[in-house]
């Protein structure tokens, strides 16, 4: 009774230390990823409506107030108009959208083919940019609207689709495109899902213990041109040593002051490197 009761406490003794501290400083282990130094905290979401994701840089057109509205820049009727009415078709006198009309018409025309030119992919593709850039905006002041967001998200989804199209099937035009509408093309990840603790915490470990082998592997480099320096500083000398000998007992050489030179720019190689 007695070596039975000794046992369960020797076997109580056990579960309660392995309970207490996970098994691992019995065997001299760290207790936690902590004590490895890698540290993860969440990334920042960035909402996929925002610049940063869409990858738009912003278009530099230009539209004042005292610019003439759309499709009557050159009208002869209204060149030989007063000047009251000549005002009267500024942007200045005309509702808010006039000028979205116009910065539109300007961002196309940065594209277009022809002057006829409104149903070409570059067009399409400018006057999505250009809606999106001004939906942008618009949502920094009004975040809450919603029907404009998914708008807007719905929109943005599109013209990623024609541009990966395009990007297939022409892409010299795919980059020319990207230039003149100051875009940057973001591709979909391959494996898209949501950022887990416990897959960041794998990568960051991996990382950890490549860093640990890189470390290793330059130190032991290290090591080794050092020893190619000694090697090649000792090889200078044994060939000045032979050459002399050649001389001092009038035989053929059979070794060249070539060779001497080229061991000690060698040296001096790797003493640069080790610097």
């Amino acid at each position: 009774m007695n070596s039975l009761i000794s046992c369960c406490k020797l076997l109580s003794t056990r579960v309660n230390n392995v309970y207490m501290f996970g098994g691992y400083l019995s065997r001299g282990m760290a207790q936690t990823i902590d004590d490895y130094k890698i540290k993860w905290t969440r990334p920042v979401k960035i909402p996929s409506i925002d610049p940063r994701q869409t990858g738009d840089l912003g278009i530099e057109v230009s539209v004042k107030s005292t610019d003439i509205k759309n499709f009557y820049q050159n009208s002869k009727e209204l060149q030989d108009a007063d000047e009251i009415v000549k005002k009267m078709f500024t942007l200045a006198f005309q509702p808010k959208r006039e000028s979205r009309n116009l910065e539109r018409e300007k961002v196309i025309g940065l594209v277009k083919r022809h002057v006829c030119d409104r149903g070409s992919a570059e067009v399409r593709l400018a006057a999505m940019t250009s809606e999106i850039q001004y939906l942008q905006k618009y949502m920094e002041k009004h975040p809450k609207n919603v029907k404009t967001k998914v708008f807007l998200k719905e929109l943005i989804d599109k013209r990623k689709k024609l541009l990966g199209h395009l990007r297939t099937w022409d892409y010299r035009r795919f980059e020319w495109l990207l230039e003149h509408l100051n875009l940057i093309y973001v591709a979909q990840p391959e494996a898209p899902g949501p950022v887990s603790r416990k897959n960041a915490l794998r990568q960051l470990t991996k990382n950890y213990c490549d860093g640990i082998i890189q470390q290793k592997l330059n130190a032991f480099k290290a090591e080794l041109k050092e020893q190619q320096k000694i090697f090649f500083a000792q090889k200078v000398k044994n060939l000045e040593y032979i050459l002399e000998e050649e001389k001092k007992y009038g035989l053929e050489p059979t070794v060249t002051q070539e060779q001497i030179d080229a061991a000690r720019q060698r040296v001096e190689e790797l003493s640069k490197e080790i610097e």
